[in-house]
């Protein structure tokens, strides 16, 4: 048993706790996004469709998943920044004060009957102060600096491992809880107000209880080495670039996906109701389970590149088989496909961190994630707007082309194995 002396240097029950209340806020928007988009085409059109609340329910998470992840670019950067002068608690307290306040504002918009574009100023507030970018972040430089470069990859992963089985949890109950109402509460209340303080309760024990690690002492040496690092980055310039390519290319395929993915699922011939979208939600959260025993298993036996490639291969078997679904069975079928889709960013992630100082483990992984964010500020539109062209003949191809692009991204960290291959060869070559 861990004294809670211990438990205070650990970030796990942060993650734990603002995973599940951000599982009650996914489906609490989401039914709420529905529900509200379904009215408003009613009210406008005498003969409302299923396209048009397609449409509806399209546009709004276009402009909500563009703000953010536009708003939080320079905020993120500061704070990180401010991280890496050794201030590691900042980049994750003040994310969560954003995402308390845009937590409320779905509440409000749920109490007091609220436009739902209000959770546009909500969405704001949350990318002011540094959003996901900056959180996640934050959190997996604090993972880096308090792990060997041998054990990272499964550090990481670990910390992945809290996050997916919070969502499951999360995603598993938020969808009874979102039915729970009275005559005094309307449906949603409950779900979203717990959301509202386990945030607060993530952010007072951040704030007031949790205490910094210790550095690891193979950090420790990386920041006393500086120059020989410095010489083996420069020669492995390609190789972090490749590393970044490929992971763009990975999120944007995941990313692009997933968006349209929860706007798929509200139409025929799913048209889930809110326990069959925390069901739903919670299927996504299991490959995170999946994906750390993967690398439990595999890295055993095979290299990180290898691990990276395998995660990729079966979410573009997955996202593939998906663009086929037409009843909710043939959905987690396609979800079973994805078992190890978590696989490749905290690998990127790790292997990005083995190639650079301790004092710049912030930066270099915040850059990584801004890349993600300006990258989704073209493929959003672009997926939303193919959605829509393509929801009479063929709702399920924004899929197939998340799939392709994943294969591109396999072939980039293809090219990375090869080379670090000859690079150990002359190491090994020059060491005799």
């Amino acid at each position: 048993m861990l004294s809670f002396g211990k438990m205070r240097k650990r970030i796990e029950p942060v993650v734990l706790c603002a995973q599940i209340a951000s599982a009650f806020f996914d489906t609490g928007l989401q039914m709420v996004v529905k529900e509200r988009c379904a009215n408003m085409t009613d009210a406008l059109s005498p003969t409302p469709t299923e396209d048009s609340r397609q449409k509806a329910m399209s546009n709004f998470y276009m402009i909500y998943n563009m703000l953010a992840k536009f708003v939080p670019i320079l905020p993120a950067i500061l704070l990180a920044k401010v991280g890496d002068l050794g201030y590691r608690k900042i980049p994750i307290v003040i994310p969560l004060v954003g995402y308390l306040v845009s937590r409320v504002v779905l509440l409000l918009v749920i109490v007091m009957d609220l436009p739902i574009q209000a959770m546009f100023g909500g969405v704001v507030v949350h990318g002011l102060s540094g959003g996901f970018c900056s959180y996640w972040a934050g959190v997996m430089a604090l993972v880096s600096l308090t792990s060997t470069e041998e054990d990272r990859s499964l550090h990481m992963m670990h910390i992945e491992l809290v996050y997916g089985v919070a969502g499951l949890i999360g995603s598993l109950a938020s969808g009874h809880l979102f039915q729970l109402y009275s005559v005094d509460f309307k449906q949603g209340t409950l779900l979203v107000s717990l959301s509202v303080f386990l945030y607060f309760l993530c952010l007072i024990y951040t704030t007031f209880f949790f205490l910094m690690p210790s550095v690891s002492t193979s950090s420790q040496e990386r920041n006393e080495t500086n120059g020989f690092f410095s010489e083996r980055n420069s020669r492995n310039i390609l190789n972090i670039l490749l590393l970044f390519a490929s992971g763009i290319l990975y999120d944007v395929a995941v990313g692009g996906g997933m968006e349209i993915l929860v706007t798929f699922e509200m139409k025929e011939p799913l048209n889930w109701s809110a326990t069959q979208v925390g069901y739903g939600n919670a299927a996504g959260f299991v490959v995170f389970l999946t994906s750390f025993l993967g690398v439990m298993v595999m890295s055993r036996w095979v290299s990180d590149v290898t691990l990276i490639i395998i995660g990729m291969v079966s979410f573009a078997a997955g996202i593939y088989f998906m663009a086929f679904v037409t009843a909710t069975y043939m959905f987690y079928l396609a979800r079973a496909l994805t078992l190890f889709a978590l696989i490749p960013m905290p690998t990127i992630r790790a292997l990005l961190s083995k190639q650079v100082n301790g004092s710049s483990y912030g930066i270099t992984l915040i850059s990584l994630q801004l890349s993600f964010k300006i990258a989704s500020l073209a493929y959003t539109p672009i997926y939303t707007k193919v959605y829509q062209a393509t929801l009479d003949w063929f709702p399920g191809f924004v899929f197939t082309l998340s799939s392709i692009i994943t294969v591109l991204a396999t072939i980039l960290v293809s090219v990375v194995g090869c080379r670090s291959g000859r690079a150990d060869g002359y190491e090994r070559i020059l060491g005799n």
